[in-house]
């Protein structure tokens, strides 16, 4: 992946100002965007053009709720595949809709999923797709005292 540079090596105060806008609302229009960076539309268009290109904005999205949607049960599952099911286990957890995120890991287990759900149930009949071929160590989420943030936050305004 290349980094977006100028002449100094890293992202401006535009640059970081119009990711942190656009963080915080990803339909913010390019006229409002220039505004509160004090540069034309047109230069924050390649700004955001050239932020894009360079991977530093991967996608813009939306954030839903899964409780809003019956999921009112989230838990994190920690899965070691028996040896030589590996690729098995990942098949079974990419084809399972009820899991949001999955991040293979080096450790004692090699993946960590995130599943949403509507009951416990529901949790019991996906670790149950996953057993036969991993061990599971599941954790319901209780709270969220961080929510998933941006590694913007650990970058100083400039």
């Amino acid at each position: 992946m290349k980094r977006l540079r100028n002449e100094n090596g890293e992202l401006d105060a535009a640059d970081l100002k119009i990711l942190r806008l656009l963080e915080k609302d990803a339909r913010t229009s390019t006229a409002e965007l220039a505004r509160a960076v004090g540069l034309s539309a047109p230069s924050v268009a390649e700004r955001i053009r050239k932020l894009h290109e360079n991977g530093v904005i991967e996608a813009y999205t939306v954030k839903i709720n899964p409780a809003a949607l019956g999921m009112k049960l989230s838990a994190w599952l920690r899965i070691r595949p028996v040896p030589g099911q590996l690729a098995v286990v990942a098949g079974i957890i990419r084809d399972l809709p009820e899991i949001a995120q999955c991040d293979r890991v080096t450790g004692e287990d090699c993946f960590i999923a995130l599943a949403h759900v509507g009951s416990v149930a529901e949790l019991e009949r996906v670790i149950d797709r996953i057993i036969p071929y991993a061990m599971t160590n599941t954790a319901i989420i209780q709270s969220s005292p961080v929510e998933a943030r941006s590694p913007l936050g650990s970058l100083r305004e400039r």
